[in-house]
This record gives structure tokens, C-alpha cells and sequence, in this order.
């Protein structure tokens, strides 16, 4: 079975017929291209455009390859988390991250929507939260002495 490699040029200038030659040479085949432009307010993006958001926790590396925990926005899902996990109603949720001084992505402060909005990302990340070192601390934290037990 063949193998494949797979890099992605970031063009960062004008473009340059260059590049497509030399990658040729040495044996890189063309398998895409991906145009971008800044879309007027008054306009949709048109069927097919990658209008998809970087899932909460996650931001662009800066080799802009791939993506990666996002330790600020990481922070919050765990203490959204924690605060779930010990029964706290979204409207004390909210109110600690923002007396904490976390905001939503476009800057304005957390909300109980925003915070129900949250719930399918929590349940996808769950599982990478509660394997780490600093869940079974948290969760050592706020349990009770026959629940430690049982870690």
C-alpha cells in the first residue's frame, strides 16, 4: 500500500509560479488550493466555504498546521467542568468565571446561554479532562473522604 505526505505552503505574499515548480521537481503533486478573502458584513459565505469556528479550548498553532490546546480557554472548560461536576447552577457559573475575569471569544462576559452553548463541547472534551493530573487534583479536592477512597 503506498504511503502519502502531505504539506501545506502558507503564502504570506504575492503568489509565485516558483514554488509550484519546485515543489514538481521534487516530486510533490498539486492536490488543492484554498483561496480566502475578507467577506463584507453584508454578505454570506457562499455554499461550500469553510465557515466552521476552532472548537472552544483549541486555537491555530503557530506553524498554523494544526491546532492546540489553548491553555486560557482550556482553563475555563475545567472550571466550567468542576463547577458542573459539583452541582452548581449555571447562573453561579457564570457569575464566578466572570468574577475570575474569563470572557466568551468575543470579549463580552460569560452568560447563562453561553455557558448552555458550551455543554456539547464539555461532553467532547470530558473524556481528555478527566484523565489529566489536574482533574484528579480538582477532583480530590471537592470530594468527600469515602470518594477518595475509590481514587
Amino acid at each position: 500500500m503506498a504511503h502519502f505526505e502531505r504539506i501545506r505552503d502558507v503564502i504570506s505574499g504575492p503568489f509565485s509560479p516558483e514554488i509550484m515548480r519546485q515543489r514538481a521537481a521534487a516530486g510533490w503533486q498539486l492536490v488543492s488550493l484554498e483561496w480566502r478573502r475578507e467577506l463584507p458584513e453584508s454578505e454570506a459565505p457562499s455554499e461550500g466555504a469553510f465557515a466552521e469556528d476552532i472548537p472552544y479550548g483549541l486555537r491555530i498553532s503557530d506553524d498554523r498546521q494544526r491546532l492546540e490546546i489553548d491553555p486560557t480557554e482550556n482553563r475555563v472548560l475545567m472550571l466550567m467542568m468542576e463547577l458542573l461536576v459539583q452541582d452548581f447552577p449555571y447562573s453561579s457559573i457564570v457569575s464566578d468565571l466572570n468574577e475570575k475575569g474569563f470572557r466568551m471569544r468575543n470579549g463580552r462576559p460569560w452568560n447563562r446561554v453561553a455557558l448552555f452553548n458550551m455543554t456539547p463541547r464539555l461532553i467532547e472534551v470530558g473524556p481528555r479532562l478527566f484523565s489529566t493530573e489536574e482533574w484528579r487534583r480538582l477532583r480530590q479536592r471537592f470530594s468527600s473522604p469515602k470518594e477518595q477512597e475509590a481514587f
